[in-house]
């Protein structure tokens, strides 16, 4: 507002040796932008030419006194360019925003807005008007179109979704009954390929490597869902899902041998592991930290290596989804403050590929 009153001041007083000359004005007008233009050019051997607030002031304030057709032979820039600079100075003087937050309605706080945000992510079926009721209840009253305003800016549906929920958030809300299971791959020295099967708990994080194959049939994987009842024992009753893709290995006696056990098979899409991403992930760490560093002889000596880092994953291994703990562990170790105290002993597994560390007793 100040620049604009400030602008149309010079513009006044730049004028008013034209009302009384009416004579040499406009060249006087040219002198005075050319020297401003050779201060611009000099500031040029710093750097690119940039034309500051203060040079588009006096520049637009200057061609008010010379003639528009000359413009272009005395502007350093195009007559757009100026009528752009013109039109944005006199339109702060109409900038009225600065009144806003003081006569019309106030905006709405970033906290209340962080707030709604968070109701309708963690609440995906809530609509506006459930979200504007349970803000209510908390102590917040507020009209439910503002409500709907902060959902839309943020992109969200304001109307509850009827769809059900997402794969992930049934895989989460379901993680203590689901195992995922999958095969994958591994080569020995002289090249032939052998097949394993792994199981993967998601509520616990659990894996169970059921077995090692050169020649991956049917009845061999149902042997292995087999072999995986009678180690769960009683544990296999927390578990209600069994997830798999559409491997041709998976046959139907393998599902009655699951469904014998209370347990329903889900089905991934075609070609989609992700739907399977923890049975996947758990396969990577099998190839990273130790398929990867060990040269696998023949199938006993496969069954050997996955057996001993199933026993290191199980039981020491650190995983993030469990705040740290290994999938066997009930609670977190006792805190240590005094190190100097304590002595750490190394357990070297598979050869020294994989170290863990415990204090001595």
């Amino acid at each position: 507002m100040i620049v604009s009153l400030l602008y149309r001041a010079t513009r006044t007083l730049l004028s008013i040796p034209g009302v009384l000359l009416r004579r040499d004005t406009a060249k006087d007008a040219e002198l005075l932008v050319l020297r401003h233009e050779n201060a611009v050019l000099r500031r040029r051997l710093k750097g690119p030419v940039r034309y500051e607030p203060a040079d588009r002031f006096w520049l637009s304030a200057l061609s008010s006194l010379i003639p528009r057709h000359r413009w272009s032979n005395i502007f350093p820039i195009t007559p757009g360019t100026l009528l752009a600079w013109h039109r944005r100075l006199i339109a702060n003087k109409w900038d009225y925003s600065a009144r806003r937050g003081r006569n019309g309605r106030p905006p709405t706080a970033t906290a209340f807005k962080k707030l709604v945000l968070r109701l309708a992510n963690e609440n995906p079926q809530w609509g506006h008007r459930r979200i504007q009721g349970e803000l209510a209840r908390l102590g917040h009253p507020i009209a439910p179109s503002t409500v709907w305003e902060i959902l839309t800016a943020a992109s969200l549906d304001p109307a509850p979704r009827r769809s059900g929920p997402s794969w992930r958030e049934f895989l989460t809300a379901q993680a203590e009954g689901i195992i995922a299971a999958d095969f994958f791959h591994l080569d020995t020295v002289l090249g032939t390929r052998l097949y394993a099967m792994a199981f993967l708990e998601h509520g616990t994080r659990r894996l169970h490597i059921t077995g090692v194959t050169s020649h991956p049939t049917g009845e061999w994987a149902t042997q292995q869902a087999r072999n995986l009842a009678a180690d769960l024992g009683t544990r296999m009753e927390s578990l209600r899902f069994v997830l798999r893709d559409r491997d041709t290995k998976y046959t139907e006696s393998l599902d009655a041998v699951l469904r014998s056990e209370d347990m329903d098979v889900l089905l991934s899409a075609p070609r989609v592991p992700r739907m399977n991403a923890h049975c996947e992930r758990v396969i990577r760490t099998i190839r990273r930290e130790a398929l990867d560093h060990v040269l696998v002889i023949n199938e006993a000596h496969a069954r050997r290596v996955l057996t001993e880092f199933q026993d290191h994953y199980n039981r020491h291994r650190p995983h993030q989804a469990r705040a740290q703990r290994p999938p066997d562990a009930a609670e977190q170790p006792t805190t240590i403050e005094d190190l100097n105290g304590h002595r750490i002993l190394r357990t070297r597994r598979l050869g020294g590929t994989i170290n863990e560390y415990r204090y001595a007793s």
